[in-house]
């Protein structure tokens, strides 16, 4: 794995749970704002699974642990879009808290995926 690239991801997950936070407490709903950040995430998700897959052979560890890292890498692209399609379609100050958990989730699954790939030192 990419440390720079997982830093970036794991920046940008943050800046979206803090931006949809801040946009559920101010009753807002979703602008082009939210929506650039999570493009980015997205970009940087999608990248980080190509590599993440490009190099699922190298996995430290045993099958377990190369399991979790490819169902990591394959989930992870969807959480964003998904994310960003249902608070497009539910009106409500809710909809953020969904893009909130969704980035927190992403920020999460990130982080594991590089402790796994540093199980082997």
């Amino acid at each position: 794995m990419l440390l720079p690239l997982t830093v970036i991801v794991f920046v940008a997950a943050l800046l979206l749970l803090a931006l949809s936070g801040w946009y559920a407490a101010r009753s807002r709903l979703v602008d082009d704002r939210l929506l650039l950040v999570g493009a980015v995430l997205e970009l940087g998700v999608l990248v980080q699974a190509v590599v993440a897959l490009v190099h699922l052979g190298s996995v430290p560890g045993d099958d377990a642990e190369t399991a979790t890292f490819a169902a990591y890498a394959l989930t992870l692209p969807f959480l964003p879009p998904v994310a960003v399609f249902l608070s497009l379609k539910e009106k409500t100050r809710w909809s953020m808290g969904v893009v909130a958990v969704a980035a927190f989730a992403v920020a999460v699954m990130t982080a594991r995926l590089q402790q796994i790939w540093n199980l082997g030192g």
